[in-house]
């Protein structure tokens, strides 16, 4: 996302690897009733104000929101409040909104949501090439390498000021290429037989590494591979959210439907492009063609016309996890999260009905648990579904028996 808006002339960077700070800033400008994503964002946040040299005036901070009952839809007029206390109110607070699936970016809003989707879509091919790799590396660290090169490379083409969006497609493929042969060259033994466990739930804190205690790597190293929901998910469901309101408010003659469906028309050519030369290596790797796919399975249990946000996505990606012979699920959220509880109150009957692949609900808040403990107990269960299983895990053809 930094990139993307670079690639527009403004300059952006990441907030800083959290860190106790972090926690500390947070937890001190907070009740401590709000959510983990909350106190890190904030605690981030601050600590930039707190650096030497900070000047409010030339800063702002992206902080996107959503409607909705979650607290998340809180983020950014909370941010504001803590900021203006702390004298630091001239600071820009730059909060698009997912009911118009961001559209409502000004008036670059078009090229930068076209070169962040491309980011987005990059991101997350970096991060399944790390999931199906790290866990069969034989050099530790080797995947993590080519992990990070493989960022530092869509995010100088990502960057690029000027380039039409086909010609930034076309930089884009070579640059999966590159990280298809990166990929290729870690040392890895590749064998069939580790239980693969989908990682779905709250979608900040299933993918920040800090806020989880780094579940998926804790995984790897107790025998099993993850198959991590990618930020993808997010954005066409919002699409669908979106086509969904224009049915039911102005109809599918209309041209805001039609200029919805031309948008994600665009999306999926971009994404079938940048993956195009990842079909050999990604094989049973598989994401959803359609979003469809994924709240078709969740409709028995949570409907996505009345459970909104990660729940339903939660919910029907764990039961097309299991069709792709997942060994277990388990659902990353933070403690309280309304998403995971719900998800959780419907978990048993998710797994009655699919063959009792275990499930498990993990919840964080950054205080001393017994992850590695409750993950081991969970592994011991996944292998055992793993030997009685119905539906086969499809491999790639570069692994062994």
């Amino acid at each position: 996302m930094a990139a993307a808006f670079r690639s527009i002339g403004i300059d952006a960077t990441i907030t800083p690897e959290s860190n106790e700070e972090t926690l500390a800033l947070g937890g001190l400008h907070s009740s401590g009733e709000e959510c983990l994503p909350h106190k890190i964002t904030l605690g981030d946040f601050l600590r930039i104000c707190r650096q030497p040299g900070f000047d409010p005036r030339k800063a702002a901070f992206f902080m996107p929101r959503a409607p909705g009952p979650c607290r998340f839809g809180q983020y950014a007029p909370y941010l504001r409040q803590v900021l203006a206390e702390q004298g630091f109110g001239d600071v820009l607070v730059f909060s698009p909104n997912s009911s118009d699936g961001y559209d409502g970016l000004g008036t670059l809003a078009g090229e930068l949501m076209r070169t962040a989707w491309l980011a987005i879509v990059c991101a997350d091919i970096a991060m399944r090439l790390l999931h199906k790799t790290r866990p069969y590396e034989t050099a530790a660290g080797a995947a993590d390498g080519a992990f990070h090169a493989t960022l530092d490379d869509f995010d100088v083409v990502l960057s690029e000021q000027g380039p039409d969006a086909a010609t930034r497609v076309r930089h884009l493929v070579r640059a999966v290429e590159r990280a298809r042969a990166r990929f290729r060259a870690v040392p890895a033994c590749y064998r069939k037989g580790r239980p693969l466990i989908g990682l779905v739930g709250e979608i900040y804190c299933r993918l920040n590494t800090f806020s989880n205690e780094d579940t998926a790597r804790r995984i790897e190293r107790l025998g099993g591979e993850c198959w991590l929901s990618d930020v993808s998910e997010w954005v066409w469901y919002t699409n669908w959210c979106r086509e969904t309101d224009c049915i039911r408010d102005v109809g599918r003659l209309s041209l805001s439907y039609v200029k919805q469906k031309l948008k994600t028309h665009v999306q999926h050519k971009y994404e079938r492009a940048l993956l195009a030369p990842l079909a050999e290596d990604l094989c049973g790797y598989e994401e959803p063609h359609d979003i469809r796919e994924v709240l078709d399975r969740s409709e028995p249990y949570l409907p996505a016309t009345g459970a909104l946000g990660e729940m339903t996505l939660s919910v029907g990606k764990a039961i097309y996890l299991h069709d792709k012979g997942a060994d277990g699920i388990i659902d990353i959220s933070p403690f309280t999260c309304m998403n995971g509880i719900v998800s959780e109150a419907v978990y048993p009957a998710v797994s009655a009905a699919h063959d009792d692949i275990p499930i498990r609900a993990l919840y964080f808040d950054k205080v001393g648990k017994h992850i590695d403990r409750d993950l081991e107990i969970f592994l011991d269960l996944a292998r055992a579904y793993q030997r009685r299983k119905k539906h086969a895990r499809r491999y790639p053809a570069y692994f062994t028996e």
